[in-house]
């Protein structure tokens, strides 16, 4: 029997990003499963009160499930930081940093841990002509992808099949973000792997009935997509891939729980991000996951919040 060193727990849920809904589902499948395992649970929505008010005289440690911007960017960590109240997952600088897609991949190439070709643009410095010379110095062909640089579950993402498609998605994305990333599309099989407190557990293989793994493929029963558990890779390549997911996780200083996003194409791993934050949903993947290897949604929950801490 673990040892609880916590007993009242702050669940931190909903918060003001995009993935609000996401987070709502989370932070409840969290909240039941640490109430199973007979902890004393209170909650926060960062959407009504803004987290300096939390009583930190009241609770022993935060579980932090909230998604998206202000949540899983370095701003709620910091907060946490400031009132010294332990809190899961990551710190400030490596939620920053891995929900930032250009300063991860810097972390990725300097790790030599393979990453789609890419380069970025600011609102204001962008135009069809730069557009088309960037994509020629970078040696980039289509299909390309275009992605805010600082959001979750891809929201945003889109696909182009030329550079009118490209240009047109690009100008419609700036008049909601400020940068946007332009990435080398790559096919192949879609294969996520989730770490816990640093042991890379399993990969799980994804085949969207979607164009692509989005917002909906990722959150909605209806859009059918398929979960492989284990993926289907050769004894090699699936420990490499664990490998990778472990490298990238620790190269970009993550604690906790994270999710590493590859492709796999021509017996070649292609690391996509980081997931400092995944979902803890009834379809989320580290979950599923987990429970194929043997870790039930309770006792991974708490997992994750026996790992909580500061100074992260």
């Amino acid at each position: 029997m673990i040892k609880k060193k916590f007993k009242k727990i702050l669940v931190v849920i909903g918060g003001t990003s995009d993935e609000r809904e996401v987070s709502l589902e989370s932070g409840k499948a969290c909240i039941r499963a640490l109430k199973k395992k007979r902890y004393r649970v209170s909650t926060f929505d960062p959407k009504f009160k803004n987290l300096n008010l939390i009583n930190k005289k009241k609770i022993d440690v935060i579980f932090n499930a909230l998604h998206g911007k202000d949540g899983e960017d370095g701003v709620a960590q910091s907060y946490f930081e400031y009132l010294k109240i332990p809190y899961t997952h990551s710190g400030v600088i490596s939620s920053y940093n891995c929900m930032n897609k250009i300063i991860s991949k810097e972390f990725f190439t300097k790790k030599k841990i393979l990453t789609p070709k890419y380069f970025s643009f600011y609102k204001n410095e962008f135009n069809v002509k730069k557009l088309k010379l960037a994509l020629n110095k970078k040696k980039i062909s289509f299909p390309v992808v275009v992605k805010p640089v600082n959001e979750g579950s891809s929201l945003g993402v889109k696909i182009s099949k030329n550079l009118a498609q490209l240009s047109i998605s690009a100008k419609l994305l700036f008049k909601k973000y400020e940068q946007l990333m332009f990435e080398k599309y790559i096919g192949g099989q879609e294969i996520q792997v989730a770490v816990i407190n640093n042991v890379p557990i399993g990969a799980i293989e994804l085949v969207p009935k979607r164009s692509f793994y989005d917002y909906k493929a990722k959150y909605t029963k209806t859009a059918k997509t398929k979960h492989i558990m284990p993926a289907r890779l050769k004894k090699n390549h699936y420990k490499k891939v664990l490998n990778l997911a472990k490298k990238a996780h620790l190269a970009l200083g993550c604690k906790g729980v994270t999710r590493a996003d590859f492709k796999f194409l021509n017996n070649k791993f292609y690391i996509l991000e980081i997931n400092t934050q995944p979902g803890m949903t009834n379809l989320s993947l580290v979950p599923e996951i987990a429970n194929y290897c043997g870790i039930n949604f309770p006792d991974l929950v708490e997992k994750i919040l026996l790992n909580a801490g500061l100074n992260r």
